[in-house]
């Protein structure tokens, strides 16, 4: 930073003072949970939470999983917490006159237990979610999930066992809380344990719950049959970032064109039919049937459980159309291939500039639409995505429909004579 000596019209090169990072935090309430001996009260609703009386008392935390221990100091009146939010496996000690008169174990069995979701975005719930029912397996516990109603309503078919609760609402006596989500900035170990940008987005969530760290698919049902008689695929091409997009101007239309001669109907069924900000401005392609707009995301599944495949970029819909059980086309460069859910029908170039999201040397700016760290304003400006063609996308899709023996003008034969 410089600053100018106005007198004598000078410079002077000052340090910036670097700006401390701000970590998210949450709100559980309260600590009610009785220990049976008088003044002293336990949850784990945010961490270990641990609320002494006043006296001469002696507290200690220890993780059971590494025999590490976490916190071990005199305490009163006064909440003793541990730092880390995430799952941890603790036993709870505590002297009282240097005599031991409290210890606990964290046992989930038969407790109530909420895993707290965030609001405001698709594809991080679909990737997330599956884990809420292997912890309750896991552990033998009521796991109530916190999550937009809507979201609610699509996973509860599949998971009749997970009480399905409104944001900012709690389950009635809850033992423990645990907050999903890639926790920025991408540094804060409070709330994960691990960097989700060299790990992938799905399996950070494993490892905040203490879980067997390994994909898992979410299951999402159609609710009605089939209603397009021909054969059909569907498109997803907004995303909530300039860098998530196909940037290759011709890129949509050719492939477009590809499907149809094909024999398919191309549904394009983002929410939004022209999506953008600032000097970026993306609407739906040209040939593509217009099936956008703000309706049930139900809806959305029942058209993605019938389609023959789904061809998208990383955002929410690839994700739903992968827990519809079809096969997936990607088109990513921001992104490196183990970020997503794993198809063999991901597309990206690794001949250009690639993997800046999954580089742990940059931050991620959710303000700056036009993120782009290492070229923005320059003449490389996504080229991730840029030099991605529509002929290595219609090779891909090729791939895909010889392996799963899809020939949409045959299959259409076939329904007319029934």
């Amino acid at each position: 930073m410089a600053t100018e000596d106005k007198k004598n019209g000078t410079a002077e090169n000052v340090p910036e003072t670097p700006k401390k990072k701000q970590y998210v935090q949450f709100y559980p309430g309260p600590i009610v949970r009785e220990t049976g001996i008088d003044g002293l009260k336990l949850d784990f609703n945010y961490g270990v939470r641990l609320q002494v009386p006043k006296g001469n008392y002696h507290v200690r935390f220890t993780d059971l999983d590494t025999s590490t221990i976490l916190y071990d100091a005199d305490a009163s009146e006064a909440i003793v917490t541990s730092t880390k939010k995430y799952y941890i496996h603790f036993l709870v000690e505590v002297w009282k006159d240097a005599q031991l008169i409290y210890t606990h174990k964290l046992d989930l069995a038969g407790k109530n237990v909420h895993i707290h979701y965030p609001v405001g975005t698709l594809g991080d719930i679909m990737a997330w979610f599956p884990y809420a029912e292997e912890f309750r397996r896991k552990h033998k516990c009521e796991v109530y999930c916190s999550m937009a109603e809507e979201l609610a309503g699509l996973f509860k078919p599949a998971y009749p066992k997970i009480h399905f609760i409104k944001p900012d609402t709690t389950p009635p006596d809850s033992y423990a809380t645990y907050y999903m989500g890639i926790f920025f900035p991408a540094n804060d170990r409070i709330h994960q344990p691990t960097d989700f940008r060299v790990i992938d987005l799905q399996l950070n969530i494993p490892y905040i719950l203490g879980l067997e760290v390994k994909e898992r698919r979410p299951v999402l049902t159609p609710d009605k049959p089939r209603q397009i008689k021909e054969p059909y695929v569907c498109i997803a091409t907004q995303a909530t970032s300039q860098a998530k997009y196909w940037n290759n101007p011709r890129g949509w239309i050719e492939t477009i064109d590809y499907l149809k001669q094909r024999g398919y109907r191309v549904l394009c069924i983002d929410k939004e039919k022209c999506h953008g900000y600032g000097r970026h401005w993306n609407t739906i392609p040209y040939g593509a049937e217009d099936f956008t707009g703000d309706i049930p995301l139900q809806e959305r599944v029942n058209l993605l459980a019938y389609a023959d495949f789904f061809v998208g970029l990383s955002s929410g819909l690839a994700w739903m159309a992968w827990g519809s059980a079809i096969p997936v086309v990607m088109i990513s460069g921001f992104t490196l291939p183990y970020n997503e859910f794993h198809t063999p029908y991901r597309v990206i170039n690794f001949h250009v500039c690639n993997g800046c999201w999954t580089d742990s040397s940059e931050e991620f700016v959710h303000a700056d639409f036009a993120w782009c760290p290492r070229h923005e304003n320059t003449e490389r400006e996504f080229e991730c995505t840029r030099y991605i063609s529509s002929g290595q996308v219609c090779q891909t899709i090729e791939r895909l429909m010889q392996e799963h023996k899809l020939d949409p003008k045959r299959n259409l034969l076939e329904r007319n004579k029934k």
